[in-house]
């Protein structure tokens, strides 16, 4: 069954193609008039967070990632107890001024977050034929989140697979196949685009929230290693679920994340993971859109091969 991710690698790399220099990938379908298509679609002004909270309830249980911790360096009572007025500069009357301040500790990757094409290597490549060492203990000196800040609004359309049979979610280990992105399409009314951000729903976060148990690393539905001549036919600019690693896990061949291979590292499509559907879902299901604006910008993290982000579809 290796044999089959080969193909695929030989069948739809993207590499070269938007030119030696590239680092945006799949992104380059996005462009002027597809944004301005995805802003057409707002017509009632609603706004609805794809976000997890960043906090210590997130899914992550400890190992390599954790949860995020924030820290408090000025509070309430600083400013009350008089302490903020030894500490401000030149001295003086503070005049009932106080502040407080604070900082956050967390993995990049421990919630809603995209992978960045820094994120994953395979045969020490990574995309379009740079080499893994360009990755060190500075960061990424190329493919690096930043090069997706700003980039990632456009239309998006939300596929609700359990919704095709009534399920709250499928099960762990259950893949999505293309015959399920088609279904879902034609029961929701949509096509999809050259250059859409394509939103699946497993229903996996939804039943798991605030009991993750393993839902970070553990079995998952998600995307089969056989829907990425799907993506590269629909030219698809962005791939998102609500699992931990887009892809369906235990995987189907035995290649660890071989769809996160052939779709991050050969075609250059971003991949959102951790995105909290079940909000959008519901409105979908009564308004009966299920294409919106979708704007999720990573933080512009100078190097790193991950980011968080507030993901937002606009109505």
């Amino acid at each position: 069954m290796s044999d089959v991710l080969a193909e695929y690698i030989e069948k739809y790399s993207n590499w070269g193609r938007w030119g030696v220099d590239d680092e945006l990938g799949a992104l380059n379908f996005v462009g002027p008039d597809q944004i301005k298509s995805a802003a057409g679609l707002v017509t009632d002004g609603k706004v609805i967070s794809l976000s997890l909270p960043y906090d210590a309830n997130g899914p992550q249980i400890g190992g390599g990632r954790t949860n995020p911790q924030l820290f408090m360096t000025m509070t309430g009572s600083d400013a009350a107890s008089g302490r903020q007025d030894r500490l401000r500069r030149g001295g003086g009357d503070a005049k009932g001024f106080g502040y407080a301040d604070d900082y956050i500790v967390m993995p990049n990757q421990c919630g809603t977050q995209w992978d960045a094409f820094a994120h994953i290597f395979y045969k020490g490549k990574m995309y379009n034929n740079r080499d893994a060492s360009e990755v060190d203990s500075r960061g990424a000196h190329r493919n690096g989140i930043q090069n997706f800040t700003g980039k990632i609004v456009m239309r998006g359309v939300l596929l609700d697979i359990p919704k095709l049979t009534g399920r709250a979610a499928m099960d762990p280990g259950e893949a999505v196949t293309t015959a399920m992105l088609d279904d879902a399409c034609a029961a929701e009314g949509v096509e999809i685009r050259s250059g859409d951000a394509v939103l699946v729903r497993t229903g996996h976060l939804g039943v798991r929230r605030n009991e993750w148990r393993d839902y970070a690393g553990g079995a998952s539905p998600g995307l089969s290693l056989h829907t990425a001549p799907w993506l590269h036919e629909h030219e698809v600019a962005a791939i998102v679920t609500d699992t931990w690693g887009m892809e369906v896990k235990p995987n189907e061949i035995d290649v660890y994340q071989p769809l996160h291979i052939v779709a991050l590292t050969y075609m250059g499509i971003p991949i959102g993971e951790i995105f909290d559907l079940e909000a959008l879902a519901e409105d979908c299901a009564a308004d009966g859109r299920y294409e919106f604006m979708f704007s999720a910008s990573p933080l512009p993290i100078t190097g790193a091969v991950g980011s968080a982000l507030s993901a937002l579809a606009i109505k």
